[in-house]
């Protein structure tokens, strides 16, 4: 009997990240969201430092995280305006990251922030993923991040009103936070609280996303963290100005007195006081009146 082999032809491996489009075409839509991302990333610095002491993390801006496959590719990713990605290397294969995709890592961002140039109903779209017929409907942003993509926590800061929504992930679905006492959200893994901050940062004064630490203290950038050591080593050296000044002025006050004392001997012994007398009403040694006696 001769045996019969059928050739199994197996459906090509899912892409990775090398072989993803990197950008869908589109335009950043306004000229806050670079200077926001770089002021959440900065001032966090320190503390994915704490977390991360093996620096294993990655942090994206606009770059996109791939959920599914479709044609075209970038049609399976979302793109967020800044998000954080928890216990994954920082490069692949020595290589820089050229997108984030979920189904070779799987691990998920722990946060993921937009920032809305509209009302947020971009940023708020619940559609879900379906298919009829030829046709396949997008899904909307709040879907993906919340039915595929799970992550944590999503926030959505409306940039044209300063409105800003958190959201935290429970029981399978996103439940809006209430903010604490300080109108921050509190992100719990990472023992900060997000809120907003009315300021300058980059020639822009306005309000802008930050950090701060769980007792309320402001995360400070490190052009911020250097102007305040500055500002400290001016203060210390001007305390120390001070303190020499009140130095000399003691010294001096005390030389003064000093000699004040030994100008009065001549006065006193000419009133007719002993040399014992002048020295306890003086405050000098006997042998000291005597030898300022005979000058």
């Amino acid at each position: 009997m001769t045996e019969k082999f059928t050739s199994i032809e197996l459906p090509p491996p899912f892409p990775d990240h090398t072989q993803l489009p990197e950008e869908d075409g589109t335009f950043v839509k306004n000229f806050q969201e670079h200077p926001q991302s770089i002021i959440l990333t900065d001032s966090l610095g320190p503390v994915l430092q704490q977390l991360h002491p093996d620096g294993q993390y990655a942090i994206g801006q606009d770059c996109g995280i791939y959920w599914r496959e479709t044609d075209p590719p970038e049609q399976g990713a979302e793109a967020p305006d800044w998000f954080y990605i928890p216990n994954v290397p920082p490069l692949l294969d020595g290589q820089y990251r050229r997108c984030y995709v979920l189904w070779r890592e799987f691990m998920a961002p722990l946060i993921v922030l937009e920032f809305a140039s509209g009302d947020g109903s971009e940023e708020r779209d619940r559609t879900p993923l379906s298919y009829s017929r030829d046709r396949v409907t997008r899904p909307g942003k709040f879907w993906v991040y919340e039915r595929i993509v799970r992550t944590p926590y999503y926030g959505i800061y409306e940039v044209a009103n300063g409105k800003l929504e958190v959201y935290h992930f429970v029981d399978g679905s996103y439940r809006l936070l209430e903010p604490n006492e300080r109108g921050h959200y509190p992100i719990l893994p990472l023992g900060v609280e997000l809120g907003l901050w009315h300021g300058s940062y980059q020639n822009q004064t306005q309000l802008w996303l930050r950090w701060w630490d769980s007792e309320g203290n402001l995360l400070l950038t490190g052009s911020e963290r250097a102007e305040l050591e500055s500002l400290r080593a001016e203060q210390e050296r001007q305390r120390a100005e001070q303190e020499r000044q009140r130095a000399e002025s003691a010294e001096a006050a005390l030389a003064s007195a000093e000699q004040a004392r030994r100008d009065a001997v001549p006065q006193l012994l000419a009133m007719g006081l002993s040399v014992e007398q002048v020295a306890s009403a003086l405050g000098l040694t006997v042998e000291l009146v005597r030898q300022i006696s005979l000058l």
